[in-house]
């Protein structure tokens, strides 16, 4: 069982504060040798090149950022995230936004990633959930990846705050509506269990009756998903919150579904239990690759409060924890395994 140690960009410093130079060299150093790169990362390299945010600007970002990878041999896997797209009423806005795809798709390729990453939408409004409108959305995208060379994938993930679909089973279900070699699944465990497991607004951190709902959600996984339509998966915690994420807490925003709120400021790398992590990540991850035999991409991703910090040694610091999270969850990945 080998797995190429992948981290996101994102999860080693925010990208308004730390340069993607200085965090490409922290993921090298520390035996990263795959990245996920993020959308930020191309608009802030655009602006530190000195140029606009027009398409020549993005695609100058992009070869300048491939150029550092490969001085790092450093592979980018996925350009994440792709949002905003699926069930847009407004036509104007659908339009914008397969024209922006058009351009993600030649930033991927400069890029070298095979993968872009979709989370489902949380717009608050302009959207329809009828599956059917996001179905053909996907389609027509899939198509489009699938007329360029080399193939362009795209990963559908299921967000915790998500305005339609905010399960897994809810992307699993468009995924196969969809029909296309292209198109899959990105699981995240912090998205899994952060939805129907950990409730940050909850006193104890932890839906009512979690470990039958998730026990029941990972046996409908083991008998009803196709393995081979999991293009990847980001193992992630968070923290157990002080108190209820609601009006009152430092951290509570307004105009935030709380889910969201927990996940931008206060997620963890998996196996981080020691800085507060107590979600059932081993549980989901050992049902991946130990039951279901998943063997694909495996990336490590986190948000934090702390990723703003303006130390210059945040990027080692978080690659440094990124490592050692990865090593942990390969050796009780192998311990279950019997490797």
């Amino acid at each position: 069982m080998d797995f190429e140690p992948t981290i996101a960009s994102v999860s080693l410093g925010d990208p308004s504060v730390h340069p993607i130079a200085t965090r490409l060299s922290a993921a090298a150093c520390h035996g990263f040798t795959q990245v996920e790169i993020v959308e930020a990362d191309l608009l802030e390299q655009t602006k530190a090149l000195g140029f606009d945010r027009s398409e020549y600007g993005q695609v100058q970002a992009a070869k300048s950022i491939r150029a550092l990878c490969d001085n790092h041999r450093l592979k980018v896997k996925v350009l994440q995230p792709f949002w905003f797209y699926e069930g847009l009423l407004d036509k104007a806005e659908r339009l914008a936004k397969i024209k922006k795809l058009e351009l993600w798709m030649k930033l991927a390729a400069i890029l070298g990633a095979r993968i872009i990453q979709i989370p489902t939408n949380w717009l608050a409004r302009g959207t329809t959930g009828d599956v059917e409108v996001i179905v053909q959305d996907m389609i027509e995208m899939s198509g489009l990846g699938l007329k360029q060379d080399p193939v362009i994938y795209f990963a559908y993930e299921g967000v915790a705050w998500g305005t339609h679909l905010d399960t897994w089973q809810g992307t699993w279900e468009i995924v196969k509506r969809v029909d296309r070699s292209n198109f899959g699944l990105c699981l995240d465990t912090f998205h899994i269990a952060g939805r129907v497991w950990g409730d940050p607004t909850a006193p104890s951190g932890i839906n009512e009756d979690a470990d039958r709902v998730l026990d029941d959600s990972l046996e409908e996984m083991v008998r009803s998903l196709d393995v081979d339509k999991i293009f990847y998966v980001q193992p992630g915690d968070a923290e157990r919150l002080d108190r209820p994420l609601v009006p009152g807490h430092t951290l509570y925003t307004e105009d935030q579904k709380p889910r969201m709120t927990w996940s931008r400021n206060a997620r963890l790398f998996a196996f981080e239990q020691d800085r507060g992590g107590y979600l059932p990540v081993q549980k989901i991850m050992e049902t991946l690759v130990v039951r279901m035999g998943y063997r694909g991409l495996i990336s490590a991703e986190m948000f934090s409060r702390h990723l703003f910090d303006p130390r210059p040694e945040v990027p080692a610091e978080f690659a440094s924890r990124g490592a050692q999270s990865y090593r942990n969850m390969i050796e009780a990945l192998h311990r279950q395994l019997g490797s």
